[in-house]
């Protein structure tokens, strides 16, 4: 085994260090993307959330129809 690994060639430091630098900024760049998705989805659940939390308040503030009412009153056009 350690004679496979001592036979393998190796890139020299000079050209492997492009190598490594391009793969440093291909791992940064695709951690700017998903932190930039992730905090779109954040602002996004944010505002989701503010809207339940308005209709749920202004539900709150209407009374509760009895069991025989209809949950919306529909008015009658006049003639």
């Amino acid at each position: 085994m350690d004679a496979l690994l001592t036979a393998a060639p190796a890139l020299p430091l000079d050209e492997g260090g492009k190598y490594v630098a391009a793969a440093y900024v291909v791992f940064v760049i695709l951690l700017v993307v998903y932190i930039g998705i992730m905090a779109a989805k954040l602002g996004r659940i944010s505002r989701e959330i503010d809207e339940i939390a308005d209709i749920a308040e202004r539900g709150a503030a209407e009374p509760e129809p009895g069991p025989g009412e209809p949950r919306e009153r529909i008015e009658e056009p006049v003639p």
